[in-house]
């Protein structure tokens, strides 16, 4: 029997490229979009982990990203 390290693998990568103020910011403070400005607002933590849940849900419960690890 193997250990499942499909939504591990998702939930980190989405976690880093979804970090608000890292690569992107939704909203942002001026425009709608900005890119690499290292600021944070409560909305765009909102706007993020919305994202984040959604994208995660379709990717690990409706196409199953699954990596098998055997031990």
């Amino acid at each position: 029997m193997g250990t499942d390290w499909g939504p591990v693998v998702v939930g980190v990568v989405l976690f880093i490229i979804l970090s608000p103020g890292l690569l992107i910011q939704i909203p942002a403070r001026t425009r709608v979009v900005e890119f690499g400005n290292m600021y944070t607002s409560g909305i765009s933590v909102l706007v993020h982990a919305l994202l984040f849940f959604c994208i995660y849900t379709i990717l690990v419960i409706a196409i199953g990203v699954h990596i098998h690890v055997k031990s």
